[in-house]
């Protein structure tokens, strides 16, 4: 099994954490028209964002898209 998506989605999640947001909050932080569940989706790796979204998400948490989704880096702290 790839567990490349579940790596995403665990990066995706801290970011989330890291900015003391919930779901709700993040779909609007990400400017996302619709339910929040699409987050929660891509934190459990059920779903996978586009890279407008990746790209979003990189711009949120201030670091470059690499540190997404490149499996070998690690997000760094802010």
């Amino acid at each position: 099994m790839n567990d490349r998506p579940l790596r995403l989605a665990s990066k995706l999640k801290a970011i989330r954490q890291r900015l003391g947001v919930s779901q709700t909050e993040m779909k609007g932080l990400l400017k996302f028209k619709g339910h929040y569940a699409r987050i929660s989706e891509f934190e459990i790796g059920r779903r996978q964002p586009n890279l407008m979204t990746i790209l979003a998400y990189a711009r949120l948490a201030g670091v470059p898209m690499d540190a997404l989704v490149d499996d070998e880096t690690e997000l760094n702290s802010n």
